[in-house]
């Protein structure tokens, strides 16, 4: 789906479910055309003209600044998650058309090994997509299973979402799961061009 799809779409879903008594608007005369609120109202709430909520609404987000953002926000009643989408999608806007480069390979520090491998228990360190870029051996012995898939790198979500064993393997799978799909989500959000995460 196109990034100015994905704008409109979600603005009118979140439009539509929010009636103008719920924002403290009257109703008004006759029938509605709409079933929540009108672009007008909004615009109103969010104190923006109607032309520019319009364009916002088309998915032009791009120079969006984030006080209307927040107004468009608190207009539509988003929740906090429905905020940080919103937000994640204007930056996508914004950096689509910047150069779009191939992320550096995580790789650590020699010092940053000898750390790890000082340590007296099971250490690590991976990189937003979920990937291992270092690790001790007390650390490769507990995440055996992880090394054991032949795909490479070693991928947490990965493993926790396409073998089977990490059903297993994982004490809590479900928390741990919640956990991997926010930290994959604060990751695409922060570089939406990382072909490596995306796939």
């Amino acid at each position: 789906m196109d990034r100015r799809d994905e704008v409109r779409d979600f603005l009118v879903s979140r439009r539509g479910r929010v009636t103008p008594e719920q924002v403290g608007l009257p109703a008004g005369l006759g029938t509605r055309r709409v079933t929540g609120l009108r672009r007008s109202e909004v615009a109103q709430l969010a104190g923006v003209s109607v032309e520019y909520y319009t364009q916002l609404e088309r998915g032009n987000v791009r120079g969006a600044s984030e006080s209307v953002l927040d107004a468009i926000a608190r207009a539509l009643q988003l929740d906090e998650a429905e905020r940080r989408h919103l937000f994640d999608l204007a930056r996508a806007e914004n950096t689509r058309g910047a150069t779009r480069r191939r992320p550096a390979r995580h790789q650590v520090r020699p010092s940053v090994q000898h750390v790890l491998d000082a340590q007296l228990s099971p250490a690590w360190v991976s990189n937003g997509r979920g990937d291992i870029v270092a690790i001790n051996r007390l650390g490769r012995a507990l995440n055996a299973p992880l090394f054991e898939d032949p795909a490479r790198p070693v991928n947490f979500a990965r493993f926790r979402f396409l073998n089977p064993r990490a059903s297993d393997f994982f004490r809590d799978w479900e928390a741990t799961a919640n956990d991997t799909v926010a930290a994959l989500r604060s990751a695409a959000g922060k570089n939406p061009y990382d072909r490596e995460l995306t796939d």
